[in-house]
């Protein structure tokens, strides 16, 4: 048997059956003549030997312990019960010290009632003092006192346990939450990066489409471009659902890095004249950068084709050793709506600044409109 699986196997087990072995080791202290003056009791009375009514006693104090997680109410008031009978009957065992145990279990583990609990238990408590006075006690108020606030502790400490398993509980579910509204942004981000750049093409080539029936061979043509376009949709929406599947190996980072040619030529089949020119040579390792720039492209010729059909526009790739520069230059008017607002320029400007970037994205000074992004080469996504 492999000896490191034991710990495993531990955990396996029910809680009771983990928690009883606690019980026992009370159970057994109590007759070893080691221990003995050192027993745990209350009232100061003159001590008894242990026989078949105190065996009865030390297993209701020391068996409920099994329970002290899975019903803590319980086994609080069956040890409670123990150790009153115990200091009543004048047995002094080390068993005794369960209470303290079964105290801290329940303010650690207790649901319900917490507040009536503490009550009913002081209550009690005054009661068996009462009781040991009648008995002859000599205990005395400092004494009991003493003895309460022991006890008193060893609940706070349970209930110091139980606020910070709450607060831990707690802060993991707001990191959850986090996480999953920046998973859902995420998702919701490449969606729209990946369906309105295409639909928009799609949607430009069906509109040109309508004006070319006296022109077949050209009408072919922007049929064709727009089915090349929808396929192109349909692969890039597919690759995107394989990557939010867990079971999925490919790397989630992998942007369609050196499509930016396709992308622009996919642009002039919608109509939309680009000029294309890329410099440098890509840094070996650009982390997140590249899918960065290409999401950057992609927005704004999608904006392009929206907003300034037919203009000319220029596109501009400049890689360097520490970061790519992207600039997008479309000419005419440019809408005063467009900069900073909707999902895909405010989009991409926290993409950027999350890689330690720079974006801007504006109307130009002699007209038009242009998208600038400087994007370290190399950052952790």
């Amino acid at each position: 048997m492999d000896l490191r699986r034991i710990p495993e196997l531990w955990r396996r087990l029910d809680v009771t059956v983990r928690d009883l072995p606690l019980g026992l080791l009370f159970a057994a202290t109590s007759f070893l003549p080691l221990l003995r003056g050192h027993e745990t009791q209350l009232g100061d009375l003159p001590g008894r030997p242990l026989d078949a009514f105190g065996l009865g006693i030390l297993a209701l104090e020391c068996l409920p312990l099994a329970v002290r997680r899975r019903w803590p109410g319980v086994c609080l008031a069956l040890v409670s019960l123990g150790f009153a009978l115990a200091s009543l009957g004048r047995y002094h065992m080390v068993a005794s010290t369960a209470l303290a145990f079964a105290l801290l279990s329940a303010g650690a583990n207790l649901e319900r009632y917490r507040g009536a609990a503490m009550v009913v238990l002081s209550i009690a408590y005054g009661g068996l003092a009462f009781g040991l006075v009648q008995l002859g006690s000599t205990e005395g108020v400092g004494g009991f006192a003493t003895f309460y606030l022991v006890l008193a502790t060893c609940w706070g400490a349970g209930a110091w346990l139980r606020a910070t398993r709450a607060a831990e509980a707690e802060k993991r579910r707001r990191v959850a939450e986090t996480t999953r509204a920046a998973e859902r942004t995420h998702i919701a981000r490449e969606l729209h990066d990946v369906v309105a750049h295409h639909v928009t093409a799609m949607v430009v080539q069906a509109e040109a489409a309508r004006y070319l029936t006296a022109a077949p061979d050209r009408l072919d043509q922007a049929l064709q471009a727009v089915g090349d376009t929808g396929r192109r949709a349909t692969t890039d929406l597919r690759h995107l659902l394989d990557l939010l599947n867990p079971e999925h190996g490919a790397d989630p980072k992998t942007p369609p890095v050196g499509r930016l040619l396709t992308l622009v030529e996919q642009t002039r089949l919608a109509g939309q004249p680009v000029a294309f020119t890329e410099e440098g040579t890509p840094a070996s390792d650009t982390g997140s950068a590249d899918l960065v720039a290409y999401r950057v492209v992609q927005e704004a010729l999608t904006n392009a084709v929206k907003h300034a059909r037919s203009s000319p526009t220029s596109v501009r790739v400049h890689h360097r050793a520490g970061d790519i520069t992207v600039e997008v230059s479309t000419e005419g008017s440019a809408p005063s709506n467009l900069a900073g607002s909707g999902r895909g320029l405010a989009g991409l400007r926290e993409r950027v600044a999350l890689l330690g970037g720079d974006f801007d994205a504006g109307p130009r000074s002699g007209g038009g409109f242009t998208v600038r992004a400087r994007i370290p080469a190399g950052s952790p996504s």
